[in-house]
């Protein structure tokens, strides 16, 4: 078959999937304006976050009260933001677990929606009024909403397919998911100066409130797969403790090493970004080169994942399981790394930066989420959810701070230390993979905490 053909054949197949299934289409939509709506705001995010105005980003009573003590905001502002985050996650994961242990999907789901809608409109007053502070109230609650908002969209996509057809159609809904990362910006570059930052909440609320349509639409199709399958019901309470998320991470080896593989991943891209940040200002002290090789890098990723989850994800997963989409990329990412230790030139930094980002989207996001749909609800929904919020921001935070540490010592040595990283990643994938090979193709009618 000529590679004209077999590229033919392959968007054949993209359209003929979603003709088979109406509900990847939902799906497709749903995950297209989630990221638009967080990407139409990430800009504004960045932006808040390396401000040099502290007033606009800190209430002035945080201001005085570490310049009282000799430690200027200025200097720790970045560091400061990701620790409060870091805290504010441990504080809401027993509030989103007391909110799906006492009230059925059809609640749980339109009120978490619901309240990401309802806060950016107070975002939209609060920045029509220039409201000091605003700039961390909002960097702290757009970190919080990418993740519970993202986490919350997988466990559901896990009540509404099967294994098989996650393997066929997870690559698909990542495509959406890249499509919308590339829509959200592009929308905020070119309606910021004519309407304004505070708009840009409405846009975004627009965006979620799609969403929760979709989501509305989705649940009659998890409705009758449960019960066509016997599957226990998500229209009923799930019960259990509003702690069992953090619980079952700490009983079950699976998600014990699923929960070592999220924190290296975000070990890795964190060390990475904070230094190719270093780098970036050393080489390009130009405000506009540096803006050009970041969309540059922007660009690249976002190519690529798109082209993987189009081409590629469907077919690795159905053929050869989740095995090759977690070790290649982890395996890539580790001989990257060790790379950049003996050379860290600015262009392999970008190249393994496109690579890590990339396959994050387009392979190993898909493969760990094929995996929840041969357990029960509460590993879905609360461990799986805990394991993308608190672990994630908690590897956020170590990892600062150790970029910091080992920044003192150069490119080198932050590469170096990011080698065993990078090894602890690719360990992790192994063994998720050697616990996973343990569980049912399907997940079990009636064991709502086990596999």
């Amino acid at each position: 078959m000529t590679d004209t053909a077999a590229t033919t054949g392959r968007i054949g197949r993209f359209k003929s999937a979603f003709g088979e299934s109406p509900a990847l289409l939902w799906s497709f939509l749903y995950f297209f304006c989630l990221l638009s709506g967080y990407y139409v705001l990430r800009p504004v995010r960045e932006a808040m976050g390396a401000s040099s105005d502290m007033a606009t980003l800190f209430p002035p009573a945080m201001i005085e009260f570490f310049a009282a003590r000799g430690m200027p905001l200025k200097d720790l502002s970045l560091q400061v933001l990701f620790s409060m985050t870091f805290v504010i996650m441990l504080v809401l994961q027993p509030v989103y677990g007391a909110l799906v242990s006492r009230y059925p999907r059809r609640v749980f789901l339109p009120v978490v929606y619901g309240s990401f809608i309802a806060t950016l409109l107070l975002f939209y007053l609060a920045f029509h009024s220039a409201m000091p502070g605003r700039g961390m109230a909002f960097f702290l609650w757009l970190t919080v909403f990418n993740l519970f908002a993202v986490a919350v969209f997988w466990s559901f996509m896990a009540d509404v397919f099967d294994t098989v057809e996650a393997k066929r159609y997870y690559g698909y809904i990542g495509a959406a998911g890249t499509l919308g990362a590339m829509l959200g910006p592009t929308l905020t570059r070119t309606l910021v100066e004519r309407i304004g930052i505070a708009n840009l909440m409405l846009v975004s609320a627009g965006f979620l409130s799609i969403c929760v349509f979709c989501l509305l639409r989705l649940r009659l199709h998890a409705v009758r797969r449960e019960a066509e399958r016997k599957l226990v019901s998500g229209e009923v309470p799930m019960g259990g403790s509003v702690l069992a998320g953090l619980k079952l991470i700490a009983r079950e080896p699976l998600l014990r090493w699923l929960a070592v593989l999220t924190l290296f991943g975000v070990g890795v891209g964190t060390l990475l970004y904070n230094e190719q940040a270093a780098i970036v200002r050393r080489l390009y002290p130009d405000a506009q080169l540096a803006t050009a090789y970041y969309a540059n890098i922007d660009l690249a990723v976002n190519g690529l994942a798109l082209f993987v989850q189009i081409f590629v994800t469907r077919g690795l997963l159905s053929r050869f399981g989740i095995s090759p989409a977690l070790l290649v990329p982890a395996g890539a990412i580790l001989l990257g790394y060790a790379a950049l230790a003996a050379s860290p030139l600015p262009l392999m930094v970008a190249v393994v930066q496109v690579v890590t980002r990339a396959s994050e989207f387009s392979l190993s996001k898909p493969a760990r989420e094929t995996i929840y749909t041969r357990v029960g609800r509460e590993w879905r929904y609360k461990a799986g959810a805990a394991i993308d919020t608190v672990i994630y921001r908690g590897g956020d935070l170590t990892f600062v701070w150790v970029h910091k540490a080992l920044s003192a010592f150069g490119s080198s040595a932050v590469f170096g230390v990011g080698v065993l990283v990078a090894g602890g990643m690719t360990l992790g994938a192994w063994k998720v993979l050697r616990e996973a090979e343990k569980l049912p193709d399907e997940h079990p009618p009636d064991r709502r905490a086990a596999p």
